[in-house]
């Protein structure tokens, strides 16, 4: 049981090793893409899939207690 306790500790600490990474402030402009912002009829469509899945709108900066009502 020893040996693999070892194995699964040796293969567990590999993978937080593989995960780690240090980006440099010039490399940072590559992951701040324009292509990866939400647009607006993205969030149009998220606001309208969160409404449908709590059952309520508003809350999103409009009037409203949650129970449907505006």
């Amino acid at each position: 049981m020893k040996r693999y306790a070892r194995w699964f500790w040796v293969i567990g600490v590999t993978q937080l090793l593989m995960g780690c990474a240090t980006v440099k402030p010039y490399e940072k402009e590559n992951l701040a893409d324009p292509i990866m912002t939400i647009s607006a009829d993205e969030a149009l469509r998220e606001l309208k899939w969160l409404e449908a899945r709590e059952g309520s709108t508003g809350g999103a900066g409009g009037a409203g207690g949650g129970c449907g009502c505006k």
